[in-house]
């Protein structure tokens, strides 16, 4: 392809040093334009019209495309190119619009011409529009399969050691796959064989999306399955029992651990991959959801010298996210922090962070044991899992040690139950508990989109009644925030997740209760009463603030919590 500075204007070129025009060079063109808004140093939205103005193309505002033009333009050119076909008013049947990412070169113009007769009519458009488009419309990955051949599905061609040729089709595709879910923010990424089809799916925001995929991918569906089992390092001939492993991936400057678990259906194997950045950005106390009532109850206790903190919720909940928010708020020289997890979620400056490894017998019990060795002031424990790890974590916090761990259960009095069932006497935990944090995530209303619309006080008073608040809590409000969707967000009307926090205390009434194993339901009216907020009271808080919807309130605290 002919370099991106013989497209651009002499006006233009003349304002961009020889540096920066190099730079752009290299860039691909789905990159370009940014990179030339960013070498202006102005908006995208002026660069695209400047440009436009320069080289007499018009601008592609509300992009739709073209579906009966679509089958002209091959998956593969649509792609590397970054143009796609155009519904444009009024045009007549022997024009073809084309809306690209970056002003036209030659070579563009001669693969476009081989493909149909039709006159062409180029536009511009914003570059994320136009990879918006394509990915609905040819399915992520859709260029890389495009005219693969059989030789290309052929095991022998993923090399068993996980060198597999950069080139081929699956191997491209599987690496697309992976790169858009990176940047669409996915948690994890989900290959289902159904009947007929293979379905991909992404958790994104706590909720799972389709991905968009190129037609007749069951033809590819094996060795789609084999290229990840090798990338994790796992037995390709092995399809009866379920198998784990892991896979580090680079996608620019992002370092990932992707988790791979395999379980066999009755179709194929279903895989399974947890994205865990390595280099993902840090939370503080300020940035997980908390109001300064909340922070400061949880400030009373990370100055405390010994006693456990326990943090509660379902997988996906945010706990890590906490407990790491928790660490760096009384990280300091002067304390020793170490930590055992699995897996390591994210880098503590200056802490000692141990990774579980239960294939050689490092396990969440055996490396607690060691650590109490190792002169601890702080001790964090990424999930209590069996009778041993909760003794051990119990003692340790009872003998001049601050420790932090999670567990499983739906809201904060039942931690103390759940303390209990598992062996733990009563007195101890009554000694030892000094803050249980229940928690939830609920996706956050995009700042671009969200408004402020007038309330229906009846529909909103049986909303909080269901919820488990009460309805008097209706009156007197006018407004509330609600989703819209822009382009910002992907159209969803959330952007982001913030949590929801439920924080006991226990104080010696509650003391009493623990030891005389009373019932979770009669500690946590014990709770209310001295002022803990619960699950959904947290919600309403945040949806009054505007921050998120009743609407996703009523989606993520189940019915027994509210």
């Amino acid at each position: 392809m002919a370099v991106a500075t013989e497209v651009l204007p002499t006006a233009i070129a003349a304002k961009l040093s020889e540096a920066s025009r190099s730079e752009l060079d290299e860039k691909p063109l789905s990159e370009r334009m940014a990179a030339l808004a960013a070498a202006l140093d102005q908006p995208l939205p002026d660069t695209i019209r400047e440009l436009a103005d320069s080289t007499g193309l018009p601008v592609a505002r509300d992009l739709k495309i073209d579906l009966s033009a679509r089958p002209i333009l091959p998956a593969r050119l649509a792609s590397e190119y970054q143009i796609v076909p155009l519904e444009i008013e009024g045009s007549g049947e022997h024009e073809l619009h084309l809306a690209a990412s970056w002003v036209p070169e030659d070579e563009v113009l001669d693969w476009v011409r081989t493909f149909t007769s039709r006159e062409i009519r180029w536009h511009l458009a914003a570059p994320d529009k136009v990879q918006q488009l394509i990915r609905d419309n040819f399915g992520v990955g859709a260029g890389s399969l495009e005219n693969a051949d059989e030789s290309e599905l052929a095991l022998s061609d993923l090399d068993q050691d996980g060198d597999a040729d950069e080139d081929a089709a699956v191997v491209r595709f599987v690496t697309e796959v992976i790169t858009q879910a990176i940047e669409d923010g996915a948690t994890d990424i989900h290959f289902e064989p159904q009947e007929g089809q293979l379905r991909i799916r992404y958790r994104v925001d706590g909720l799972l999306v389709p991905v968009p995929l190129p037609e007749n991918l069951t033809r590819f569906q094996d060795a789609i399955i084999s290229r990840l089992k090798i990338m994790a390092h796992l037995n390709i001939s092995e399809k009866r029992l379920p198998q784990d492993g892991r896979i580090t991936f680079r996608a620019g400057s992002n370092s990932l651990d992707i988790r791979v678990s395999t379980i066999p259906t009755i179709y194929a194997e279903s895989i399974s991959l947890r994205l865990l950045n390595l280099r993902k950005e840090a939370y503080d106390m300020d940035r997980i959801g908390l109001d300064e009532e909340e922070k400061a109850k949880i400030a009373q206790v990370l100055d405390s010298p010994h006693g456990i903190v326990l943090v509660t919720g379902p997988t996906g909940s945010g706990k890590s996210t906490s407990l790491n928010a928790f660490l760096r708020e009384i990280n300091s020289t002067d304390l020793r922090i170490v930590t055992v997890e699995d897996p390591i979620e994210y880098e503590v400056p200056g802490a000692n962070q141990i990774q579980v490894r239960p294939e050689i017998g490092l396990s969440f019990a055996g490396a607690l044991r060691h650590i109490l060795r190792q002169d601890p002031d702080v001790i964090m424990v990424g999930e209590v899992r069996d009778r041993e790890t909760a003794d051990i974590a119990i003692q340790a916090s009872l003998t001049g040690h601050l420790v932090f761990t999670t567990l499983h259960t739906n809201d904060a009095a039942g931690t103390i139950t759940r303390l209990i069932d598992m062996g733990i006497e009563p007195f101890l935990i009554a000694s030892a508990v000094e803050l249980v944090i229940a928690q939830r995530l609920v996706r956050q209303l995009c700042p671009q989109c969200s408004k402020a619309t007038p309330v229906n006080e009846s529909k909103l008073r049986e909303s909080l009644a269901a919820l488990g608040l009460d309805p008097q809590l209706a009156n007197g409000v006018e407004t509330l925030h609600e989703a819209v969707g822009c382009d910002h967000c992907r159209g969803t009307g959330y952007r982001g997740r913030i949590g929801l926090f439920e924080i006991l205390r226990p104080n010696e009434e509650m003391h009493d209760m623990i030891v005389q194993r009373e019932s979770t339901r009669t500690i946590e009216r014990s709770a209310v009463k001295h002022g803990m907020r619960t699950l959904a009271e947290s919600g309403w808080a945040k949806i009054r603030s505007g921050k998120t919807t009743v609407e996703e309130m009523m989606r993520v605290v189940s019915a027994n919590e509210r």
